[in-house]
């Protein structure tokens, strides 16, 4: 399968903002790619018909629910975080559970598929519940979110699990918060020599960070620029919408798998890419990218989050 940058970038990011004429609110936007029903415990079906019963997360965190139904959102801070407080235009990493506040019964977690939730707030991508209980939240914390029906899916039922007129409470640890760097300071160019027909990913470190060191199968906070490796033409910039989240893990972007590690949050960093760790000898011509194009990759590093390989 030829791969695109864009869609391994992103691929951390568990949903996209989605919105609905029928909402009163102006705001139906999805907290998971599915919360229409309850996490399903029995796994998958082979084909022999035997089931696959997926992995669970022993760091997934159980959830007290309220003694009653809120009547307006409650944020309880359960364990305190540190560094900057989450505002507007920030982006914030968490990983949470949901249930429905009246039972507990849960209908989705990002533990059991080991992907944090990546939002910018500000962007309408969460229900107001989030927007307005993910303020002021620091990196680190853990934080109860108690949530009435009409800052969730107010009357709309969302499947089985969540009814009409449904309070939802959700248990957030929050991996980072992620500041909006200033789109002035991008890098217009690479910052290193031409680069043609490389063999291995190479790194030159143009400034040098001085926070968390990236581990290899952590997931990296970043701010990227692509370029052409032989006329250093600017192919594609993330510095114009939001960071994203990309993962160090095996079966990544090879690129990032063998650029990132090593570096400093605060960091910049150039990575020269070979075809064979970036798209493959095809190239990408929707990028602009021709066949057998080296590719640099300039990144600064805003924040990391998970455990490292073993």
């Amino acid at each position: 399968m030829r791969r695109t940058l864009p869609l391994i970038v992103t691929a951390t990011l568990l949903v996209a903002a989605c919105s609905s004429d029928d909402d009163a609110s102006g705001n139906s936007t999805e907290i998971s790619a599915d919360s229409s029903g309850a996490t399903d415990p029995s796994g998958d079906t082979t084909a022999d018909g035997s089931t696959v019963t997926p992995p669970t997360n022993p760091d997934k965190p159980e959830v007290d629910i309220p003694d009653e139904i809120p009547t307006e959102l409650q944020v309880t801070v359960l364990e305190e975080g540190s560094g900057p407080e989450a505002e507007t235009g920030d982006t914030v990493i968490v990983d949470y559970v949901g249930v429905r506040t009246r039972d507990g019964v849960e209908f989705d977690n990002s533990f059991d598929r080991f992907e944090p939730f990546s939002v910018t707030l500000g962007q309408a991508m969460v229900i107001p519940g989030w927007e307005q209980g993910l303020v002021g939240a620091q990196a680190g914390a853990r934080i109860q979110l108690d949530i009435p029906s009409e800052l969730a899916y107010g009357a709309e039922a969302r499947g089985d699990v969540i009814g009409e007129n449904e309070a939802l409470t959700f248990l957030i640890d929050v991996r980072a918060v992620i500041k909006p760097p200033d789109a002035s300071g991008a890098p217009t160019e690479p910052g290193i020599e031409s680069s043609e027909g490389t063999t291995d990913t190479t790194v030159t470190d143009l400034i040098d960070g001085d926070g968390d060191e990236l581990q290899p199968g952590q997931t990296a906070v970043i701010n990227y620029v692509l370029f052409r490796g032989d006329n250093q033409v600017l192919l594609e910039s993330s510095w114009e919408s939001a960071p994203v989240s990309v993962p160090t893990t095996e079966g990544a972007f090879p690129g990032f798998v063998k650029g990132l590690p090593g570096m400093k949050v605060g960091g910049r960093r150039a990575i020269v890419v070979p075809p064979d760790d970036a798209f493959g000898p095809d190239g990408n011509p929707q990028l602009g990218l021709p066949a057998g194009t080296d590719l640099v990759i300039v990144v600064d590093l805003l924040g990391v989050y998970g455990q490292p390989a073993d």
